[in-house]
């Protein structure tokens, strides 16, 4: 067991740098260029970290420690996720709920961390970002409360009972529980149609807009949680899709087939649409709430309507 949980550490410390790496690599190919290696995003993850930050005197604690507070409430979270050897680090009732707002923890310190730099610019991202989370987070309850009580299971093991509880109907779950956590992706990864995380456009910037005060190691740290919770929400992806009878190597494989087979689909959405504008973006929030919706009623109908 010890054993399982170490090689899940591992893999979630450092497979995000290759996702990153993945997508960039897609978006080059894409665009007919060579592009750099996958292993960039380390290497760059690594320069930072032996950067000095230059920190506004208007800030106060709250900015200076948010980046560390983000950090480990993302890999805390993550010790609840079934990663390659699909097992939890931590596995209790009701998981869903406390990675949820832990996750949130570490989202409430980078919105004030914005509010605190005392720039109009971060204050407009960081309520930019606090609006989508508004919406994303009841869809993603009913969706995972939906799954729970098909299943019994009130950990995240309940994706992989799906099928066993759902009858027929578990494959349509599947699909829908798949495109919304891939919504939920691209949302909370800050991705292309809702955010574009290589623009320097004051208007249209969410995340990036948010940290344009932090450098070096606070910056590196930032990005390294940014890609973690992408791989996590890839994860909760993979859970869904690989079946509970797979042994260890079939599943650890698998899982990480999966994880770069949806890295290569966010850099080809990413080469092949632009971002949404600001009023399209809420419209592409709302189908996460749709498809959540669909799951409840296929839910319900299952449990009480035969």
């Amino acid at each position: 067991m010890i054993g399982l949980s170490i090689i899940n550490i591992l893999i979630l410390l450092i497979v995000p740098f290759l996702m990153i790496g993945v997508i960039k690599k897609t978006k080059a190919f894409w665009a007919g260029r060579k592009g750099v290696s996958i292993w960039q995003p380390l290497w760059d993850f690594l320069r930072l970290m032996k950067k000095g930050a230059v920190i506004s005197e208007t800030t106060s604690w709250v900015f200076k420690y948010t980046p560390i507070i983000g950090l480990g409430a993302t890999v805390f979270s993550a010790m609840f996720v079934p990663l390659a050897t699909g097992a939890a680090v931590i596995n209790i009732p009701f998981a869903f709920v406390i990675f949820s707002y832990v996750l949130g923890l570490g989202k409430f310190f980078s919105l004030i961390s914005a509010l605190d730099t005392g720039s109009s610019f971060e204050g407009m991202g960081a309520s930019r970002e606090a609006c989508f989370s508004t919406i994303v987070e009841p869809a993603f309850f009913i969706a995972l409360a939906s799954i729970a009580a098909l299943t019994q299971n009130y950990s995240f093991g309940s994706f992989k009972l799906i099928l066993q509880n759902a009858g027929g109907y578990g494959f349509i779950i599947i699909a829908l529980a798949v495109v919304t956590l891939f919504i939920m992706l691209l949302i909370e990864g800050c991705r292309v149609p809702v955010d574009d995380p290589t623009t320097h456009l004051e208007l249209t910037m969410i995340h990036e807009v948010m940290i344009l005060d932090n450098s070096g190691v606070d910056l590196g740290l930032i990005t390294w949680t940014a890609a973690i919770k992408m791989f996590i929400f890839e994860a909760l992806i993979a859970n869904l899709i690989i079946p509970l009878s797979w042994g260890l190597l079939g599943s650890t494989l698998a899982f990480l087939a999966i994880v770069f087979i949806l890295s290569v689909i966010i850099g080809t959405v990413e080469s092949s649409m632009a971002r949404f504008r600001m009023t399209h973006v809420f419209e592409f929030i709302f189908l996460m709430s749709i498809t959540a919706l669909i799951i409840l009623a296929l839910v319900t109908y299952r449990i009480y309507g035969g």
